[in-house]
């Protein structure tokens, strides 16, 4: 009898089976080459595939077609859509609403996070998680950073205390030692706040210095305001209250308007907008 072996074949990957998108090519001609935000659409007429960004829509969706990788969403994708911006920063604001309202296929960040939090310090006592769900982080002071889980926030607490030999007794990470040295003193990890060899204000000092680079700025403004972004093509007045995109407008009678809505923090336009607002690069109109 004779056996005969068949190798095993590997299912073919994406380079091996990738071929240029020929029935979008023709789409491509009515792609605007300003700014916006592009759309990739399957089957589905609400939901679509893929949602990207760019200061260039023609040119960034091109190399989508040269991108081997991607050759699977190519073959699913039936038509591509664009919406244009005045600019970059509007084309970020509605790439980042878009994801999170459709929750495309094809993209892998940007998601809404329901356990946003932060670490909040007061006083002299130890840092503190707080969930974005129980505290107002647009209006909270003394807020630092932005997480996506209390580990994470822990993490950066405990990487914090190696690098400034920082207590983690007095950082609420373990166990208080009453006065008795902890196990970190003894490997020279910590100064030794925990047993008076060196007062517990310099500790919590070294510990506001090292998270001030992470600080959350508090909403700056009374009311909403109206950011003005012009462009090649187009103005918009972006309207944004406690770090809130609610949309962009062409003219000031419409921002006032959309201002009324009720805003809550945005975890992706605080990211997004923090420095354009705070920089006095682009015009600010304050609507209440």
């Amino acid at each position: 009898m004779v056996n005969r072996y068949t190798p095993y074949a590997a299912p073919p990957n994406d380079a091996e089976i990738y071929q240029y998108p020929e029935h979008l090519r023709a789409q491509l001609t009515d792609l605007p080459r300003t700014p916006g935000v592009y759309l990739f659409h399957g089957e589905s007429e609400t939901l679509p595939l893929y949602i990207g960004k760019s200061v260039n829509i023609r040119s960034r969706v091109m190399s989508h077609f040269r991108t081997v990788a991607e050759a699977r969403m190519l073959r699913q994708t039936q038509r591509i859509t664009a919406i244009p911006t005045a600019g970059e920063l509007g084309a970020l604001l509605l790439e980042a609403q878009l994801i999170k309202q459709q929750q495309p296929l094809f993209n892998k960040r940007l998601r809404k996070n329901r356990q946003l939090c932060a670490l909040l310090l007061e006083n002299s006592a130890p840092p503190r998680v707080v969930y974005a769900k129980d505290v107002d982080f647009a209006i909270t002071p003394n807020l630092y950073g932005l997480y996506s889980s209390r580990r994470s926030a822990l993490e950066t607490l405990k990487s914090l205390a190696d690098e400034h030999q920082l207590c983690y007794s007095l950082l609420g990470l373990e166990p208080d030692t009453r006065g008795r040295p902890c196990f970190r003193t003894a490997l020279k990890r910590c100064a030794g706040a925990c047993c008076g060899k060196e007062p517990v204000e310099a500790h919590h000092q070294r510990l506001r210095a090292a998270l001030e680079r992470v600080r959350l700025v508090c909403w700056p403004w009374r009311g909403a305001v109206g950011l003005v972004e012009e462009g090649p093509e187009m103005t918009q007045i972006h309207v944004i209250h406690h770090w809130l995109w609610l949309g962009a407008v062409n003219q000031i009678d419409q921002a006032a308007a959309l201002s009324k809505t009720a805003a809550t923090f945005d975890n992706d336009g605080y990211k997004i907008l923090c420095k354009p607002l705070m920089s006095g690069k682009y015009p600010i109109i304050e609507l209440d």
